[in-house]
């Protein structure tokens, strides 16, 4: 088995966190007509998943494939 980070389970809530976030986020993004707010929730998206993928990268290959 390949080497997990220093503070796996930390990093692992913290990507589940963000994965909910971002499926929240789509729904609220889905209800709106406001193109201000939708913007707003488009960057926030980015950001998140910006983090997902840094995060996913510390962990070996296909770590998250099939968890959340």
């Amino acid at each position: 088995m390949t080497k997990l980070p220093k503070n796996f389970p930390e990093y692992s809530l913290l990507y589940k966190n963000l994965n909910k976030k971002i499926t929240d986020l789509q729904k609220q993004q889905r209800m709106t007509d406001d193109e201000l707010i939708i913007k707003e929730i488009q960057s926030k998206i980015k950001a998140y998943q910006k983090e997902m993928n840094r995060i996913k990268s510390l962990f070996p290959e296909g770590f998250f494939k099939d968890k959340f």
